[in-house]
């Protein structure tokens, strides 16, 4: 249904960009706008416009009809939402230790711990004269 509802929302979306740019621009501000047009034209320029502006009116509510529908059906979809994940908390993974290599003698478990101390004693800094 959705996906349904998606097709015509982008056929609608698509006729309304085609009647927008139809219609003739009141300002003028280009100075093109379609011509008057003769005695033996098929629709006169206000009729046209009228047409027009009845055509957009009609697919601007069907934009706004379909699109309120899909938003509330996307709201009604018992999934969850990636805000809803923000109190979970985070549990942390501990890497696995390393395998040993082939000939080596000392495993990462039985290091020896001293290595592992920090130092207690102060780094030199030298001292300029």
């Amino acid at each position: 249904m959705t996906t349904f509802l998606l097709v015509i929302h982008l056929l609608v979306t698509l006729a309304m960009i085609g009647l927008i740019l139809l219609q003739r621009s009141e300002g003028g501000g280009l100075g093109i706008g379609g011509g008057g047009g003769g005695m033996g034209s098929f629709a006169t320029p206000r009729a046209t416009a009228n047409a027009l502006t009845k055509a957009t009116m009609t697919c601007f509510a069907l934009f706004v009809i379909l699109s309120l529908t899909l938003a509330i059906m996307a709201g009604n979809r018992h999934g969850s939402s990636i805000l809803d994940k923000l109190d979970t908390p985070v549990t942390k993974v501990e890497p696995a230790p390393a395998a040993p290599v082939a000939g080596d003698t000392v495993s990462p478990i039985s290091a020896p711990a001293a290595e592992s101390q920090p130092s207690t004693e102060a780094p030199a800094v030298p001292v300029s004269k």
